[in-house]
């Protein structure tokens, strides 16, 4: 079949693409090789229209174990001869078409990333965000993303310690799905995803290839329209059992020393595993497509190149070790097939019954070889203006601040998210020690050592829409602020760039803006990036109208604690213990929950931030820990002061006494979301040691209240008993998802 321009556009590649194609080979390229650079140069695989961005991020630590970007996930060093290895990602157009089978392969996708390092996975997260939850779509596609994520990572036995989830109309045909998986390894057992050795063969593991996800990345790198469902190459299917066996299979492999490299079959399959681990090796490889165990019949040599059916590697086994490596997989009952060869050079061979269907250079398919790289028009946009104008003086004080109390109580960006995370095994592996001691970040016991990981994943969308530089930063700051209050310190971050179409100058603006965000926050913090990826294209375009997503970095940080005993919680833990608030009240309510969905206020700043603050902030609650002078710590983020005084006092269904500022307008005091925030309850016994600390140190504080027994109490006023508040947190969003 004779390939032509029109061929190349139809496969998503530029007609400057195709003629590039053709100078790398030179010559035309047949079908078959030009579907290899239709999904290696496509958005989701290559980063072209990011990558110059991408590498401006900070990228280097005393901690890093790996370079940004050079194995399969992010590697850092947490001592004792230990590494934790973690990366986020997203699954967003699968789960949007397919919501179970979308949510389930990403958690699979994410877990093989860690453990073909020779990691094993003790720990996954979540980042969500989806529409207006009354619509039943909504429902529909929170029940099959929950469902698909729990009963994934509930069989791999591996538990999920955090999440978020939040909900905005610009998510109602594009939810975001984003996946992180935490594991930890032995530095010397660390496999790198290098192909290299001439004559070591090269292995397909785990399941038979099928038609999944043929031209996946593709998709993943257009809008959702809609004709997406007929168009939508077939979901992948995952199967946990075989993950569950592929990982037990995996790690009793890697300490035989049989193995030089190895790596998940993820975003475009073969040729995306091949490809990567030859550049990265500078060899090449002859791999025979008709030896690939398959489960579709009819199935042409391209679409096995292309195809993502999930639980599969490859590895690649040093030459007279074959045996070896063949009989533990097969003591799991994994199929391990030998598909080909290292080769000299830098070409990719695959042969189709001996004919020579496609040869390629491995480099130029690559990020950073040969992949195009692109540089996009972006424009300020004009309501980015606008949302300077609003001031807090356009609202007026409200009357009734209780109202808006239990408004805000029974958000579902806001109330409790039991239905969500019940459906999660939280208990599995017996590390997490967040199960009866509610934190502000998910914490897992390093077995056999006096550590812990501490880890999170937040980021708020509607700040990033407001103020896409600022909104950044303060996804960065409330990270590490959340594995400060939890006491550990912030060691690195993976990220999840989640963005509408990069060819719209105002979208790519807000990815631009972000960038520079996090940049900036990450070189304060210390936390550099070590991985992670890019999703575009989140947006639809239905009814002749695009709409992006609003812009969503999610950041997954991790941190260390040194010492378990410094393991903070959120909870109030008596009566009579005094409340205290870190960091200053401002007459601020710019992009808070109250103003956005109380008042419907859609445009308006992100809240106050300020870099350095922060830091100092979060510096002093760390001392204040390691000194033993806090019994509780929770930051002020959505929803405000009077939310974070409610998670610390429902868990022991403690009551709380607390006077406002009468120079702050009192709903900016309760329900505005400026940054730079603690909360903290101190023992009478260690008022006076932590007010002289304060003191000294010169951050700024106030005594809010103390601990009660049961009621809640502001200015004198009674706002009910806290048994009352936790039922309306708590059922909220059972209710709406039930309807009971």
């Amino acid at each position: 079949m004779k390939v032509t321009v029109e061929t190349a556009r139809e496969l998503g590649l530029l007609p400057e693409e195709f003629e590039m194609i053709k100078k790398i080979l030179g010559r035309d390229p047949n079908y078959t090789e030009l579907s290899i650079y239709s999904v290696m140069w496509s958005e989701h695989a290559s980063y072209k229209n990011s990558i110059r961005w991408i590498k401006t991020l900070p990228t280097k630590g005393k901690a890093l174990l790996a370079e940004t970007g050079a194995e399969n996930a992010g590697l850092v060093d947490i001592g004792d001869g230990l590494g934790c290895a973690f990366k986020i990602e997203s699954h967003n157009h699968p789960s949007a078409m397919e919501p179970y089978q979308g949510a389930a392969t990403g958690v699979g996708g994410i877990t093989r990333d860690i453990f073909t390092m020779g990691a094993r996975p003790i720990a996954q997260l979540n980042s969500l965000r989806f529409g207006d939850i009354n619509l039943e779509k909504t429902k529909w596609l929170i029940r099959g993303v929950v469902k698909g994520m729990g009963d994934y990572g509930n069989t791999l036995g591996v538990p999920m310690v955090a999440g978020e989830v939040f909900f905005d109309d610009s998510f109602n045909t594009n939810p975001l799905v984003n996946a992180m998986s935490v594991g930890i390894v032995q530095k010397g057992m660390v496999v790198s995803a290098i192909a290299k050795g001439v004559g070591n063969p090269v292995y397909i593991v785990g399941s038979a290839t099928g038609r999944d996800g043929v031209h996946g990345t593709t998709f993943a790198s257009a809008s959702i329209t809609e004709s997406s469902a007929e168009e939508l190459p077939p979901v992948q299917v995952g199967d946990p059992f075989v993950e569950k066996l592929l990982l037990e299979a995996t790690l009793e492999v890697i300490p035989t020393g049989a193995l030089i490299g190895m790596q998940d079959m993820g975003a475009a399959g073969i040729i995306c595993s091949t490809s990567e681990m030859s550049a990265k090796g500078k060899h090449g490889m002859r791999v025979h497509l008709d030896r690939v165990p398959i489960r579709h019949q009819n199935i042409e040599p391209w679409e096995i190149l292309l195809s993502e059916s999930q639980e599969r590697m490859l590895i690649v086994v040093k030459k007279g070790s074959e045996k070896k490596v063949e009989e533990i997989f097969k003591k799991w009952d994994i199929p391990c097939t030998q598909i080909g060869e290292v080769t000299e050079g830098n070409m990719l061979e695959f042969l189709w019954h001996g004919e020579l269907v496609a040869n390629v250079p491995a480099q130029s398919l690559v990020v950073g070889g040969g992949a195009p790289v692109y540089d996009r028009e972006y424009r300020e946009p004009a309501y980015f203006n606008e949302n300077k104008k609003f001031t807090i003086d356009q609202v007026d004080e409200p009357g009734n601040l209780k109202e808006i109390a239990y408004h805000l109580i029974k958000h579902p960006n806001i109330a409790s998210k039991r239905w969500i995370y019940e459906q999660f095994d939280t208990m599995a592996g017996n590390s997490n020690m967040t199960i009866n001691f509610p934190s502000s970040a998910g914490v897992v016991s390093v077995k056999g050592s006096g550590k812990a990981l501490v880890m999170t994943v937040d980021c708020n969308s509607r700040y990033v829409k407001a103020d896409p530089e600022v909104g950044t930063m303060i996804a960065v700051a409330e990270s590490a602020r959340n594995i400060v209050c939890t006491g550990g310190k912030p060691l690195a971050i993976s990220n999840c760039l989640n963005f509408g179409d990069p060819y719209n100058p105002e979208v790519y603006w807000q990815f631009v803006k972000s960038i520079k965000g996090m940049s900036r926050a990450c070189e304060k913090f210390e936390t550099p990036v070590t991985g992670g990826n890019v999703s575009f294209y989140n947006q639809s375009s239905i009814g002749g109208k695009d709409e992006s997503v609003f812009p969503t970095p999610t950041i997954g940080m991790l941190g260390l604690m040194e010492n378990k005993n410094h393991h903070t919680t959120l909870a109030f833990k008596e009566k009579g213990h005094m409340i205290f608030l870190i960091g200053r009240s401002r007459n601020d309510i710019a992009s808070s929950q109250y103003l956005y969905s109380y008042h419907g206020i859609k445009n308006s700043p992100a809240p106050y931030f300020d870099l350095d603050e922060e830091y100092a902030v979060q510096q002093a609650v760390l001392e204040l820990i390691s000194k033993n002078l806090i019994q509780s710590a929770n930051d002020v983020s959505d929803g405000g002061l009077f939310i974070t005084l409610v998670e610390s006092a429902i868990p022991r269904q403690l009551g709380f006494d607390i006077t406002t500022d009468a120079e702050i307008r009192t709903d900016a005091f309760l329900f505005g979301e400026a940054q730079g925030r603690i909360v903290v309850s101190v023992s009478p016994s260690r008022e006076t040691q932590f007010i002289d600390h304060m003191i000294a140190k010169g951050i700024p504080f106030t005594t809010l209240g103390h601990v009660t027994k049961s009621e809640v109490r502001i200015d004198d006023e009674s706002y009910g008993f806290i048994a009352d508040i936790k039922r309306e947190y708590e059922n909220a969003f059972t209710t709406l998802m039930e309807g009971k």
